[in-house]
């Protein structure tokens, strides 16, 4: 196997129910939910664009249809614009998905977790090394988007690399944890992965982030592994496995993540993201003066 090969594929898993923000999510997947005028999972795609990705992979469900839409051409909505020389409008439907990039849909048919959903792509992902990205997690990479930083280290060092970042003692029971080792700047040797410990158990205050970039050999460890936390496959549990055999890198990417899959995460990024909005951010910031005056 062969893993000098670059980073082509990105796998997003999409099916779960997004439970934390019904009813809007009742109809509608909770990554078409909007930041501003883009969905959550157009962020994410686009931020696998800008690192060289050309084929994006959805591990999706039966009621997830509206983002196989999304990424799909409509025909009618852009006769509509061109008809009335909306073309400005019409440039933005007809690219969502640039020339060169294709979509592939993938169903999984029951939710088993994380590591079930990456299973599910192995037949398309095949033995490369690929990119799995949480929607959920909106990451502002601001001078270099996270999946690019993250791009250029397996690059470097031809090894799986996943994101990282600190959180607080009491979060520790809602991420994978890593035991690192630095190695050189932004970079860390993970020595050891759990996932969800509790405060006391945790090896460090660095959580596990959406974004990986993993060797195919993590396919025969999913493959492998029994349930683990909350009777699902968890990814977390085959990159420990994953670790015994091959070197797996944290990356201490440089920007700012919004946890998404949260209302006040959500909210917060809306407010930022509208804050740099240039059609939007003077209005928007003014009106949020004016509330802030009366608070």
């Amino acid at each position: 196997m062969d893993i000098k090969k670059p980073i082509r594929k990105a796998v997003f898993p999409v099916a779960g129910l997004g439970t934390r923000f019904l009813p809007a999510t009742k109809a509608s997947p909770k990554e078409m939910l909007p930041i501003v005028d883009k969905p959550l999972i157009q962020y994410a795609a686009e931020e696998a664009i800008a690192a060289g990705i050309s084929q994006l992979i959805f591990v999706t469900s039966s009621s997830k249809r509206a983002i196989e839409d999304h990424f799909d051409k409509n025909q009618e909505l852009e006769d509509e614009l061109e008809r009335r020389g909306k073309y400005d409008l019409l440039e933005i439907a007809k690219h969502i998905v640039p020339d060169g990039v294709s979509c592939v849909y993938i169903r999984q048919p029951e939710a088993l977790g994380l590591g079930h959903a990456v299973l599910c792509a192995k037949p398309v992902v095949g033995d490369e090394p690929f990119a799995v990205i949480l929607a959920d997690d909106l990451i502002d990479g601001q001078q270099q988007p996270c999946l690019k930083q993250m791009v250029n280290i397996f690059e470097k060092q031809q090894c799986s690399v996943i994101a990282v970042e600190e959180v607080s003692e009491a979060e520790t029971d809602k991420y994978g944890i890593i035991k690192p080792e630095a190695l050189y700047e932004g970079v860390l040797k993970i020595k050891n992965i759990v996932e969800k410990p509790a405060p006391d158990k945790a090896p460090s205050p660095l959580a596990v982030v959406g974004r990986y970039l993993l060797t195919p050999a993590i396919f025969n460890h999913l493959e492998k592994i029994e349930k683990g936390a909350g009777g699902e496959i968890q990814l977390t549990d085959a990159i420990a496995q994953l670790l015994k055999e091959e070197q797996v890198l944290g990356c201490q990417f440089k920007g700012t993540r919004y946890d998404c899959g949260s209302k006040l995460g959500y909210l917060v990024a809306t407010i930022d993201y509208a804050l740099q909005h240039p059609n939007l951010r003077e209005a928007f910031k003014e009106h949020l003066q004016g509330i802030c005056k009366n608070l």
